[in-house]
Formats: C-alpha cells, structure tokens, sequence
C-alpha cells in the first residue's frame, strides 16, 4: 500500500522553514566589506604560514585580528582619564 504525500503539509513545511532562515538571518551582523593593500612578498609569507593551520591568508589574517582584540582588550576609559 502507497502513501500518497501531502501537498498541504509539503508546503506549510517549506514556508515554516522559509521564515526560520528569514529570522536566523535577521539576527546575524552585517558584514563590512574592507579593503587594504599588502605587498606579495607579505602574502606570500601569510599563505605558508597560514597555510600550515590550513587558512588561507584572508581567513588567517581574520583569525589572527580576533586572537589579537580576544587576549589584548585594552581599556580606552582609562585612557581618557
């Protein structure tokens, strides 16, 4: 015996899915599009050493600006004083 698939639960499923990613995605931070110039010879050296940890030189160079602000806060009230 066949069971036949319903079409009006096929799409309530799809559109309850629609909107889940629609909220998970309103809630991400926005991304800022950055743009620098570095010398080859300078992303050469990222490519190895990045290349090691299996990064790239662009997703190094954001880990390594995370692992900095993560292990390095400093506090600018203090500063202001």
């Amino acid at each position: 015996m066949a069971l036949k698939k319903s079409e009006k639960r096929t799409e309530d499923r799809a559109a309850e899915l629609f909107s889940e990613k629609a909220k998970s995605s309103n809630t991400k931070e926005k991304k800022i599009l950055t743009t620098f110039s570095i010398e080859p010879s300078f992303k050469d050296s990222l490519e190895s050493q990045f290349g090691e940890m299996g990064l790239g030189w662009a997703s190094g160079l954001r880990f390594a600006l995370k692992y900095f602000q993560k292990n390095f806060k400093f506090n600018t009230e203090d500063d202001n004083e």
